[in-house]
């Protein structure tokens, strides 16, 4: 155990959620209970608790190194200032994306594939106008050749007179808007230029962008194979924990009989980090054209739940039935762990923003044999589960590994994603006892 308990020790503070802003001392309770994590009650599980325990510290040694450079006054401005550009940038693109949200009925599936083809060219735009000469590539998971079909100008065309709505409103966040709209031309040209679904040709650093319906925009940076920021934008997320106990169809009725305010009815939020600032950060959507895009005060730092008892944990549902198999297993291993609390159903990757936001504890996805889970499904979520102080790994423990290509590789049975280290073992524990499947 002596091989990395000196490591571990030094990221107690940083493991027990330690407050950067206040430096509020850690409790001898907390010690002792993030030291049985490393001290298994059972030693035929040693040997995987060494290597979960390996795996935590790989996490989070080199975050917690960085808070004592900027804690001492060690970090320079320069790299205080990595990355602040790109996460400003992105940030308003998120924001900008999902304004679109409100402007479609996502009655039809002519309205996704509007969705996500005008999402990709905001994006674009965005980046282009205000990342100056700096080339970027953004990986998607659509071909832009989809759009340029013969039989797909209907589509174009409604792509065309969206993207124009959204980049009108481009002031409000503080980006000087086109001198006169964008043609159908300029559009494809633009989404061939920067987007691709496909890794070949990219280099050392590169975005992800997945605009995922009405549900969540998620936008990370990559270099070097590591997620280095992450904003995810949830555009239809109740701000207000008891409103996710009704049907999203009420939901979308009720905000066009009662427009939506700051004091009552405030839906939609982006979440976002960026590596090395050991926090994370959440706005609520713009919701009137009077409102004006602050940066970077019109952020709220993200505290997790506090929660380590499974009995008193809410860990989120996914609200799809595409995938019978997660749902039979993670209703079993919920009761199994001890989560008596009902489930909080949430869409897609809003389920990163529910952790963010308080509302629940964990999330955990299990598919079907042969699935592969996408990078830009998991890297904004993951980079700001990380930074807060929570955990993603997979179901033995191991983090996701973004420097494969398009697929998040050599995942164990599972996701699991909570908003700590205690009840994280807890998960990973009973998920062993449950099912003992090798890689899917």
């Amino acid at each position: 155990m002596s091989l990395y308990c000196y490591p571990m020790c030094a990221n107690l503070p940083y493991a027990l959620k330690h407050d950067t802003f206040t430096n509020t001392l850690v409790e001898p309770s907390s010690t002792s209970s993030l030291l049985s994590f490393l001290h298994h009650k059972h030693p035929h599980n040693l040997s995987r608790h060494l290597s979960f325990a390996s795996k935590f510290d790989e996490i989070y040694s080199s975050h917690a190194m960085e808070e004592d450079k900027k804690m001492f006054g060690l970090v320079s401005s320069e790299q205080e200032e990595c990355y602040s550009k790109e996460l400003d940038v992105a940030v308003r693109a998120v924001h900008m994306a999902c304004c679109l949200s409100h402007k479609l009925d996502y009655n039809s599936t002519h309205d996704y594939e509007i969705a996500d083809w005008s999402v990709q060219a905001i994006v674009s735009w965005i980046f282009s106008r205000c990342l100056g000469n700096e080339n970027f590539s953004i990986l998607v998971k659509d071909d832009v050749k989809t759009l340029t079909k013969t039989d797909a100008s209907g589509l174009l065309e409604s792509v065309v007179k969206t993207v124009n709505e959204i980049l009108a409103e481009s002031p409000q966040f503080g980006i000087q808007e086109t001198k006169s709209p964008l043609g159908a031309s300029e559009i494809i040209d633009m989404i061939k230029s920067h987007c691709s679904n496909s890794i070949r040709g990219l280099s050392g650093k590169f975005w992800t962008l997945s605009p995922d319906d009405q549900h969540a925009v998620a936008l990370s940076l990559i270099e070097d194979g590591e997620v280095v920021l992450g904003v995810l934008g949830c555009p239809n997320y109740p701000m207000k924990k008891e409103w996710s106990n009704y049907p999203y169809s009420y939901l979308r009725i009720m905000s066009k009989l009662a427009p939506p305010t700051h004091e009552s009815w405030n839906k939609g939020c982006v979440v976002y980090a960026k590596r090395g600032s050991g926090k994370a950060w959440k706005q609520p959507l713009l919701l009137h054209a009077h409102d004006k895009f602050v940066w970077p005060n019109h952020g709220k730092q993200v505290c997790f739940s506090s929660i380590e008892d499974p009995s008193l944990a809410t860990f989120c549902e996914t609200v799809e039935k595409a995938n019978p198999i997660s749902h039979s297993f993670t209703q079993g291993l919920a009761h199994s762990v001890g989560l008596r609390k009902q489930p909080l159903k949430v869409y897609s990757m809003a389920k990163y923003a529910a952790i963010a936001h308080g509302d629940a504890e964990a999330f955990m996805k299990f598919a079907k044999a042969g699935y592969k889970e996408r990078i830009w499904d998991h890297a904004a979520g993951f980079i700001i589960m990380q930074e807060a102080g929570g955990m993603v790994t997979d179901a033995r423990g191991s983090p996701l590994n973004f420097a494969k290509g398009l697929d998040i590789e050599g995942i164990d049975r599972g996701i699991v994603a909570s908003c700590g280290a205690t009840l994280h073992e807890k998960i990973i524990d009973a998920i062993d006892a449950s099912w003992t499947s090798s890689c899917l």
